[in-house]
């Protein structure tokens, strides 16, 4: 069993941005030279998550559709009249979906759906550089 841990930055916009980081993962996965495994995505941060969906305009629409309508940027939230930083919304948002997702790779190949993409969706209120960590277990 081996261990090896890769990292890549991605620039985002912040408000609900959502990235494709697919091949960025799928990249460090080769470079790592294992065949049979699991390996974690992560995000460092409380204001951003890692998951999975089809990467596609509607659902690029209807991500943050959805987040606005459950928790809502602009409602009153305890964390910012702690901080006056104005995104209490976006911590409750990657509370969420959580900061990382592991995916299994057999021969080298991640076990992913047709249509099925990692994605890092940065709910911030501002634009950041996000460093994403892939840690990689196995043979």
């Amino acid at each position: 069993m081996s261990v090896v841990t890769k990292s890549f930055s991605v620039k985002t916009r912040g408000d609900t941005d959502i990235i494709d980081i697919t091949s960025q993962v799928g990249k460090a996965l080769e470079e790592a030279k294992l065949s049979n495994g699991t390996l974690t995505v992560f995000v460092p941060g409380s204001t951003a998550g890692i998951t999975t969906t089809e990467y596609e305009p509607g659902l690029l629409k209807d991500l943050p559709e959805f987040y606005q309508r459950i928790i809502p940027k602009g409602a009153d939230y305890h964390h910012d009249l702690t901080w006056g930083d104005g995104n209490g919304y976006s911590h409750v948002r990657a509370a969420l979906v959580r900061s990382f997702y592991t995916v299994p790779f057999v021969n080298g190949e991640m076990i992913l759906g047709t249509w099925q993409q990692i994605i890092l969706i940065d709910f911030d209120n501002r634009r950041r550089q996000r460093d994403i960590v892939v840690q990689i277990m196995g043979e």
